[in-house]
């Protein structure tokens, strides 16, 4: 054999090797994304694609790393957040498939149920625009206040037209949430950290978005990278029957399928 055929060889060969062991580096919330990742982390090992999954405790650093290139995915947001996130920062980042829905809940360490808040309680809420308007939607479903009936998922306080108990809000970064229930009468929190605190949704909220929630979580990343054929093996691990079934065992109902 040549040098010329050696070195050839040795090209082709590396190629080979490149192609079939591609790695998707994804950025995810603890719980339940990075959990699901996992649970499909093997199958797509045996169809040449490898897992790197990078866990984050916010909802700012998944999205920044996609563009400083530090991941290619991410999964642990829902539309209206990205719009919203987007609306300061255009990085380019969109949708894709959707995975799962985490109702939103109203809990309380010290309120049992809905007519026990008393006149001036104070509930805490998540303070990017997005979980904020949701959390206030979900207040407004449980009747402890009114918004105006143009108020989208964009609604602030300024939107309230009732609120005859005086609730009085504070908002706070949503990963800080569940340790805040201790110093107001009730917080609105997302399922990821509600289940990162040992809050059961099913049993521990006081009011629960239901399954036609429009907060699906979703994969995003650049529209490059969702054109990809291992982002499409991804896909279909994440929504198979499989996963499905392990979604709905492992959280009970907490979290539904969006698929």
């Amino acid at each position: 054999m040549t040098k010329y055929m050696t070195a050839t060889a040795l090209v082709i060969s590396s190629l080979l090797t490149f192609a079939s062991a591609g790695t998707l580096r994804i950025g995810a919330s603890p719980v339940p994304h990075a959990e699901i990742l996992n649970f499909v982390k093997p199958i797509l090992a045996k169809q040449g694609v490898t897992l790197d999954i990078k866990e984050f405790n916010d909802y700012v650093q998944p999205n920044l790393a996609l563009t400083d290139g530090s991941l290619d995915l991410n999964y642990f947001q829902h539309q209206a957040y990205l719009d919203s996130f987007q609306k300061t920062r255009p990085l380019g980042i969109v949708g894709g498939a959707k995975i799962h829905i985490e109702p939103i809940g109203l809990y309380s360490n010290t309120v049992k149920k809905l007519s026990d808040f008393k006149t001036g309680a104070t509930i805490a809420i998540p303070n990017d625009p997005s979980n904020s308007g949701r959390a206030l939607k979900l207040l407004e479903r449980a009747g402890l206040i009114h918004l105006k009936p143009s108020a989208g998922t964009s609604a602030t306080r300024l939107d309230i037209t009732t609120n005859l108990k005086r609730l009085k809000f504070r908002e706070l970064d949503a990963a800080q949430l569940p340790r805040a229930l201790g110093d107001v009468d009730a917080a609105v929190i997302n399922t990821n950290y509600a289940l990162t605190a040992r809050l059961n949704p099913l049993r521990d909220a006081l009011v629960l978005e239901d399954k036609h929630s429009p907060y699906a979580n979703f994969l995003a990343g650049k529209p490059a990278t969702l054109k990809t054929a291992d982002y499409q093996k991804l896909v279909r691990a994440l929504q198979s029957p499989e996963t499905k079934a392990f979604i709905l065992k492992k959280y009970s109902g907490a979290i539904i399928p969006a698929f």
